[in-house]
């Protein structure tokens, strides 16, 4: 449930909403909003008085949260999650719509800031780059870890980029987050419910990709974990799911994007890249992803996809990118935003 607080309520009488919430073994989440605030409740509440809270001074109202995903609701906050990355703190989830872009892995430091370079020049404001690499295969590239970390630092401070890059597990977590800007859950990881909980203890944005066979309530409770564990800054990734089609990676659902609209007031990217695995149809899936109402894009760029370490067939070359960037300019215009 949620208790709405009147406008113009004292912090100390949110405070007071606050002490008989956690008297009845609650946990709270207070939400600041334009005019009021507002206390959501999570736990059993079958013994919660909720008279003796709504008749504490300056509640307006108690409501039912009818989502499972509580935190994560639309329900719980009607305005829209903006979390601020990189250095100069760009906010994906506003008006603006921001593309991170880089390599699958970090291949060498040559190759890692000849893309970083290439991304900023074109108008990104993230660089992607996988320092860990979890690989279907353990005979594939499993990147270059902390080594990949260092050089990952080294092209934010060269660029101004905001670093984004995968925590594969629980040892991982620390690195990455003290290396990154935001730290990225990988489709496989999902579910990985420990590994969420340490996220939300991690101190940076996160970013959560969805899971190949993940129903989109599936995805937002996962959302839900890290919010839970103390951490509000979750952007979500829709990265395609698996079904019987075969002349794509994955089938690229569109459609979730406005569907997250309305469910959750958490941000949106999309990662036209692994939703299809071939270069050729990721433009035409970036445009439509903005229109679609996305607030952002992820994006796999290599200066030689031909010879990637990793995903090439669906990289785009620093010139692909740049020449799509004024296309897509023009569609968000077009659809109220700007990039």
């Amino acid at each position: 449930m949620i208790v709405v607080m009147k406008p113009g309520a004292t912090k100390q009488q949110v405070q007071h909403v606050i002490d008989l919430v956690r008297e009845y073994g609650l946990k709270d989440h207070v939400i600041h909003g334009t005019d009021r605030t507002v206390v959501a409740c999570i736990g059993d509440k079958r013994m919660v008085d909720k008279g003796a809270i709504e008749n504490a001074p300056m509640v307006e109202r108690i409501v039912p949260i009818l989502a499972p995903y509580k935190m994560a609701s639309t329900e719980v906050k009607r305005t829209r999650t903006e979390v601020a990355i990189g250095p100069k703190q760009f906010p994906i989830g506003g008006r603006r719509v921001g593309v991170v872009a880089g390599p699958c892995a970090v291949e060498s430091r040559e190759q890692l800031l000849r893309t970083a370079d290439a991304v900023a020049a074109a108008g990104a404001v993230g660089l992607r780059g996988g320092a860990y690499k979890p690989r279907t295969s353990p005979y594939s590239f499993q990147g270059l870890r902390e080594e990949g970390l260092k050089i990952l630092r080294e092209a934010r401070e060269r660029t101004g980029l905001a670093i984004v890059t995968e925590a594969i597990g629980l040892e991982e977590i620390a690195p990455v987050a003290e290396a990154a800007d935001v730290v990225q859950i990988g489709a496989r990881n999902m579910q990985h419910y420990p590994l969420l909980e340490a996220a939300g203890g991690c101190g940076k944005p996160v970013l959560l990709k969805r899971g190949p066979s993940a129903k989109l309530e599936e995805w937002l409770l996962a959302a839900e974990y890290v919010i839970n564990a103390g951490n509000t800054q979750v952007i979500l990734c829709e990265r395609g799911i698996r079904t019987f089609e075969e002349y794509v990676r994955f089938t690229l659902p569109l459609s979730a994007v406005p569907e997250l609209r309305e469910r959750t007031h958490l941000p949106v990217l999309v990662d036209p890249s692994h939703g299809t695995g071939h270069a050729h149809l990721v433009p035409a899936m970036c445009r439509a992803a903005i229109a679609a109402g996305a607030d952002g894009l992820l994006l796999e760029v290599h200066p030689d996809p031909e010879h990637a370490l990793s995903d090439g067939a669906q990289s785009l070359t620093p010139a692909a990118l740049t020449e799509m960037m004024s296309t897509l300019k023009r569609i968000a215009n077009a659809v109220g935003r700007e990039m």
